[in-house]
């Protein structure tokens, strides 16, 4: 990570602008900024995540001629929430400010933002499109079904009235940020939510702004965005209890065993039946069973590596093709240590004195479930999906 340096004096407000591919528009927006904030002692804080567009490049030029606009090229990490979270760690106001750099945000919002925060005691102001004065703009109506979605779910699962929890354009307190960095997910997208849900007590403020189109570039809203959104309600609701990775790989783990029994089924169906062998104990081999434990490792491999860790997911064909030998592998050895723990409780009679047949089996069956899937859990989190890990 590089960074341009400021020696102003300590501002006012700091404005974190998070930016990748946006060089068409940040020297817009820069000059805007310049404009609206001239009566002001601040500083500009650019976050990019190295952008192919050379963003970062376009925004230093700035650099030489106001020292209030500081640069941070990201080389080692991504996202948008972790880039507002780096720019607010070396951020000087008393002020924080974040808005996007696609010119979809008013700045001339941002006075009475700052107003709320330096002079009315506000922990954290928003820029809202669903209070008086605020519009969505020309938003579609599929984007504004989302929208709609998303901050009624966040009002239903989180002790929370605001009226547009998705914004991202936002001003907090230097001292809110401080108390509350440790507590905050840096993953995701809507980092707002993230400053609201954990700071229920904070006095909050929704300042109405006109929603713009955006003149270049394209919008980032994605299936990871929505699929982040929802982990964030869980995590900030839930999470103290237990982690959203482990409930999704859970999630993963039950659907797996519906896929378990339809290959079952359809092994059953295409004719893979029994093949007759004279083996000890076994007597004969059942294709059917083997068919459909091997689809469930497929899909459960699959759905972990795009839903559950999908921020260290393997990529490409090679990436795909060492993850899913690393989770056949230790799926193979939870199978064992399944079996295992229930022939070692059952075999000796574990629970049969407090429950009756056949409970006290099913009672081992089911320990021997546990233990397998939190080793499992334990093994994919340190091994199949650690080599991604930043």
């Amino acid at each position: 990570m590089t960074r341009s340096k400021s020696s102003h004096p300590r501002p006012v407000v700091s404005v974190i602008l998070p930016t990748y591919k946006e060089a068409a528009n940040i020297p817009v927006l820069l000059a805007k900024l310049q404009s609206v904030l001239s009566a002001y002692s601040y500083e500009i804080i650019v976050v990019d995540d190295d952008s192919p567009d050379q963003t970062w490049a376009v925004a230093e030029n700035f650099a030489p001629d106001d020292a209030r606009i500081r640069v941070i090229r990201r080389l080692d990490k991504r996202g948008l929430s972790s880039a507002v979270m780096d720019g607010m760690a070396i951020a000087h106001g008393q002020c924080l400010a974040v808005m996007d750099s696609d010119l979809q945000h008013d700045e001339s919002a941002l006075p009475a933002l700052i107003q709320a925060i330096n002079t009315d005691g506000y922990q954290i102001a928003i820029g809202s499109r669903g209070v008086d004065g605020g519009s969505y703009g020309d938003f579609s109506k599929s984007r504004r079904f989302i929208s709609w979605t998303a901050a009624t779910m966040a009002r239903l699962m989180l002790p929370i009235t605001v009226k547009d929890p998705m914004s991202g354009f936002f001003a907090i307190a230097r001292d809110t940020f401080r108390n509350s960095r440790d507590r905050i997910n840096p993953l995701g997208f809507k980092i707002l939510l993230e400053f609201i849900g954990r700071n229920p007590a904070a006095r909050v403020v929704e300042i109405g702004y006109q929603f713009r189109l955006r003149l270049h570039g394209e919008t980032k809203l994605s299936g990871s965005v929505i699929r982040n959104y929802l982990i964030a309600l869980y995590d900030i609701r839930f999470g103290r209890f237990i982690s959203s990775t482990f409930m999704l790989y859970a999630m993963v783990g039950a659907s797996g065993v519906f896929i378990n029994f339809a290959g079952f089924w359809l092994g059953n169906l295409l004719g893979l039946g029994a093949v007759q062998r004279s083996l000890p104990l076994i007597g004969h081999l059942e294709l059917a069973a083997p068919f459909g434990i091997e689809l469930s490792i497929l899909s459960n491999y699959f759905l972990n590596n795009y839903i559950t860790f999908y921020e260290f997911r393997h990529r490409g064909l090679w990436g795909n093709m060492r993850g899913l030998f690393e989770f056949q592998a230790i799926s193979m050895l939870g199978f064992l240590i399944q079996w295992g723990v229930f022939q070692l409780l059952y075999s000796n009679g574990f629970l049969i004195d407090v429950l009756m047949e056949p409970w006290a089996r099913y009672a081992n069956y089911l320990i021997g479930i546990v233990i397998a899937m939190a080793t499992n859990y334990y093994l994919n989190v340190n091994f199949t999906w650690n080599q991604n890990r930043s």
